[in-house]
C-alpha cells in the first residue's frame, strides 16, 4: 500500500509525461502481480463505490482527531477535499504496518459491503492507526470513491509496456471490456503470446484531434475523403461465435441498450468487429441527439421509447473481417470490406436491411477543400456536428496520434450569459470557485440556462474566486449564488427544448468562449434569443 501510495505522490507531483511513465514502469517491475492488477484498475479511472458513508467518515476523523463538528465542517470548506481534510486533521499513525494494496483491498475494504457500522468503523480506525501520511490520503481516495490521479489511460499503458516490453497497442486491446484485478489477469496482460482476444472483447478507439490549421495544409484533396460527424454515441459492435456485444468509447457494455441493434446483427457474418456511431433514427431521418438522452436516461425501454427512439448504428469502419484484425489495412481497404458485409455480398450472407438499423456512413471525395467547406456549412442540415476527414491510406491506430484522422467541426451556437452561481472543483481545483451555473433574461428575471466548467485561464478562475468569495449572497450547501455582475459568453454544441430545465431549453457540451468585462447584465441575452435559436434549427434531418 505504501509503495502505491509513493507512486501516487510521484505521479500528482508531476507534470513531465516522461517522468509519469518511468515511475508507473517502475512500480510495475517491483509490485506483485496481484498489486499492479489493483493499481492498473484505479489508475485507469475504475473505482469501487464508496465503501463508508461520507457522513460516518466526517463524524469518526473528528472525534479521532479532537475537534467539533463545525470545526470539521470549516477545515472541509477551506480545503475542499474530504480524503485531504480528514488526512490533515488526523493524529500520526501509532504504528508502520505496511500490508500489500491488494490485501488492504481485499481481506479489509471489500468485505466492508456487507459489514455493519461498527465494523467498518474499526476498519477504518486501524487504518489511520497503521498508515503514515501519504497512504492514508490515498486510503482515503479509495474508501471514499474518489480515487483519481494526473494520468490517463494511455499514459498507463505506456508505462506497463516499457515494464513488460509488450507493444502498446497490444496492452490497450487486452485492457478492454470487463475484468476483475487478479495476479492471473496482469500475468495475461504482460503474456509475450499476443494472439488472444477474447470472444467479447473490443478494440481501442481510433480517435480524432480537432482540426488545427486551415484544410488546405493537409495536402491533396485526393489523399482525403470527408464523412459526416455525427452526434451519437460512438460504439463497436462485435459479432463473434454466434452473439453480439455492443461497446462504448467508454468501455461500458451496453448491448442490451438497443434491442434492434441486436436483432439485426444475428443476419451479419460471424468473426465482425464495426466501429460507428449509434444515433436515434426514424422514418429515414437521423433524430437530435436530445432524443437519444430520452432513452439513454431510462432504465427501462419500454415499448413507447423504443417506438419514439429507434436507433440506428452508422457504421463507418471495419476492425475485424472473419476473425482476423484488419486494422493495418489503409482506410479505403477497410471501408471497401465494410460496404460488402453491411450489403451482405460478403461470405454469402443474407443483406442486412439499411433502413432497419444500420447504415453505411457517407464518404464524401472531393476536388477542392473550397468544395468540402460549402458542404461543411450544410452540416446542421444533416444534424452533423461537422466533418471527419480520413487520409485513404491511413490505418486503424489506437488512441489519438495525430495525422491521419481530424474533426472539422462547424462553429458553436453562443450566448451571453451571468454567472448567478459558483460551486468549488475538484482534485487541484478544490480549494476554488471553478463550476458555475449561468443565466439568461426571461421576462425581467435571471433565469438559470446552463452549467460550464472549463475556458477560462488560470488567473481568470483566480479573478473569479475572488469575486465569489467577495460577492457571496447565500450558500446552498457547497453551492453559493453571488451577486449577478459578471457576464460570459458560452459556446454549445446544440440546443433543444427539454422539460427537464427549469429555462425550457438543453445545450450540449456547454462551455465558457470568454469572459465579457465589455458587457454589463442587462446586455445578457434572452431566453426568446435562445428559443429562436431553436426554431431556426433545420427542421429535416439528414441520413448516411
Amino acid at each position: 500500500m505504501k509503495r502505491f501510495a509513493e507512486l501516487y505522490t510521484t505521479l500528482d507531483q508531476t507534470t513531465k509525461t516522461g517522468e509519469k511513465i518511468a515511475a508507473l514502469a517502475m512500480y510495475f517491475r517491483q509490485a506483485s502481480p496481484e498489486d499492479a492488477a489493483w493499481a492498473v484498475y484505479f489508475l485507469c479511472g475504475r473505482k469501487i463505490r464508496q465503501l463508508v458513508p461520507t457522513k460516518l467518515l466526517r463524524e469518526w476523523s473528528a472525534e479521532r482527531a479532537g475537534i467539533e463538528g463545525w470545526l470539521f465542517d470549516e477545515c472541509y470548506e477551506v480545503v475542499g477535499d474530504l480524503a485531504e481534510t480528514m488526512t490533515l486533521i488526523l493524529p500520526p499513525a501509532e504504528s508502520a504496518e505496511d500490508l500489500p494494496l491488494n490485501q488492504w483491498l481485499t481481506e479489509r475494504l471489500l468485505p466492508l459491503r456487507t459489514t455493519d457500522v461498527e465494523q467498518k468503523r474499526a476498519v477504518v480506525e486501524q487504518a489511520w492507526a497503521e498508515l503514515d501520511e501519504a497512504t492514508r490520503f490515498v486510503f482515503h481516495k479509495i474508501i471514499t470513491g474518489s480515487f483519481r490521479v494526473g494520468v490517463s489511460r494511455g499514459l498507463v499503458v505506456r508505462g506497463l509496456a516499457q515494464a513488460s516490453g509488450i507493444e502498446a497497442d497490444v496492452l490497450s486491446h487486452r485492457l478492454m471490456g470487463d475484468w476483475e484485478p487478479t495476479a492471473v489477469l496482469f500475468a495475461n496482460w504482460v503474456n509475450p503470446d499476443t494472439h488472444d482476444a477474447g470472444i467479447s472483447r473490443p478494440y481501442p478507439f481510433f480517435l480524432a484531434h480537432p482540426l488545427e490549421t486551415e484544410p488546405t495544409e493537409l495536402g491533396a484533396p485526393q489523399d482525403w475523403q470527408a464523412e459526416w460527424k455525427w452526434d451519437g454515441i460512438r460504439a463497436q459492435l462485435i459479432r463473434r461465435e454466434g452473439q453480439t456485444f455492443i461497446w462504448s468509447r467508454g468501455e461500458d457494455l451496453t448491448t442490451d441498450r438497443f434491442p434492434e441493434l441486436i436483432e439485426l446483427a444475428a443476419q451479419l457474418p460471424d468473426g465482425v468487429v464495426l466501429d460507428g456511431e449509434i444515433v436515434g433514427y426514424r422514418d429515414g431521418e437521423i433524430l437530435p441527439f436530445a432524443a437519444m438522452q430520452r432513452r439513454i436516461g431510462r432504465k427501462q425501454l419500454g415499448k413507447k421509447i423504443l417506438s419514439d427512439v429507434p436507433v440506428a448504428l452508422i457504421a463507418f469502419d471495419l476492425l475485424e473481417l472473419e476473425g482476423v484484425d484488419c486494422r493495418q489495412q489503409s482506410l479505403t481497404e477497410r471501408q471497401t470490406q465494410l460496404e460488402q458485409v453491411i450489403a451482405g455480398t460478403l461470405l454469402g450472407k443474407p443483406a442486412v436491411a439499411p433502413d432497419h438499423g444500420f447504415l453505411l456512413s457517407s464518404a464524401h471525395r472531393f476536388a477542392s477543400w473550397e468544395e468540402l467547406a460549402a458542404l461543411r456549412q450544410t452540416s446542421r442540415e444533416q444534424h452533423a456536428e461537422g466533418l471527419m476527414l480520413k487520409r485513404l491510406s491511413s490505418p486503424y491506430r489506437v488512441g489519438r496520434p495525430r495525422g491521419d484522422w481530424w474533426k472539422w467541426k462547424i462553429e458553436p451556437y453562443t450566448v451571453d450569459a451571468v454567472l448567478i452561481y459558483a460551486q468549488r472543483g475538484h482534485g487541484k481545483r478544490a480549494s476554488l470557485y471553478t463550476d458555475y451555473t449561468f443565466a439568461v433574461w426571461d421576462d425581467g428575471k435571471l433565469v438559470p440556462f446552463a452549467k460550464a466548467y472549463s475556458g477560462l485561464t488560470d488567473a481568470e478562475i483566480a479573478k473569479v474566486d475572488r469575486y465569489v468569495r467577495q460577492h457571496t449572497l447565500e450558500k446552498f450547501g457547497p453551492v453559493r449564488s453571488v451577486t449577478p455582475e459578471l457576464v460570459f459568453e458560452l459556446a454549445f454544441e446544440n440546443i433543444s427544448e427539454s422539460n427537464r430545465h427549469k429555462s425550457g431549453v438543453a445545450v450540449r457540451f456547454p462551455r465558457i468562449a470568454r469572459w465579457r468585462e465589455d458587457l454589463k447584465i442587462e446586455d445578457a441575452d434572452s431566453l426568446e434569443t435562445i428559443r429562436a435559436m431553436i426554431r431556426a434549427q433545420p427542421q429535416a434531418a439528414g441520413t448516411a
